[in-house]
């Protein structure tokens, strides 16, 4: 995909995880202990600079974990953190990334909490799983592809709103 590989990210339950970009228009995560996961932008969909798969319209994403087409459902990201969330169904369970701080994300699966994600929308992903939870190879696969394709963390919607009046003061 790229010219130069990304490093793996040595992750504590399955080992070594790479995760590609392709500009906007594609990411891949693979590993030998993980299902392989694309993400992919229709190609003509317009890219959004902010955002590193370009789109947060499920109708311009294909996400797929082992080949097989998934649920991909990203809210339209607005003022609350709750509104960057992201829903994946994949084998009957039902996934959620979203914002639970400035720079990090919490991956759900059946709301329950498996761990947390830091990412600024690259290839570089940063997960802390829950030492109390069972977590799966398609956990991480789907973690690690929806943290670099959205990127992580969000404000608190108070802060957005002080910001905002901030910038409008003279």
């Amino acid at each position: 995909m790229n010219e130069t590989d990304p490093a793996p990210v040595e992750d504590t339950h399955f080992g070594p995880i790479t995760v590609r970009q392709d500009g906007q228009d594609r990411i891949e995560v693979e590993g030998e202990a993980i299902p392989r996961v694309t993400l992919e932008r229709a190609p003509a969909a317009e890219a959004d600079p902010q955002i590193a798969i370009g789109t947060r319209d499920p109708a311009h994403l294909t996400m797929r974990v082992d080949g097989a087409v998934v649920g991909l459902l990203p809210a339209k990201g607005r003022l609350s953190r709750h509104s960057y969330r992201v829903d994946v169904t994949y084998d009957g369970a039902d996934y959620r990334l979203v914002p639970d701080s400035v720079p990090s994300s919490r991956l759900t699966r059946d709301g329950v909490h498996l761990g947390d994600f830091s990412s600024d929308g690259d290839e570089m992903v940063i997960v802390e799983w829950r030492e109390d939870r069972e977590i799966r190879p398609a956990d991480a696969a789907i973690g690690y592809a929806l943290a670099s394709a959205f990127g992580t963390g969000a404000q608190p919607m108070w802060m957005m709103i002080v910001d905002g009046v901030t910038s409008a003061l003279p």
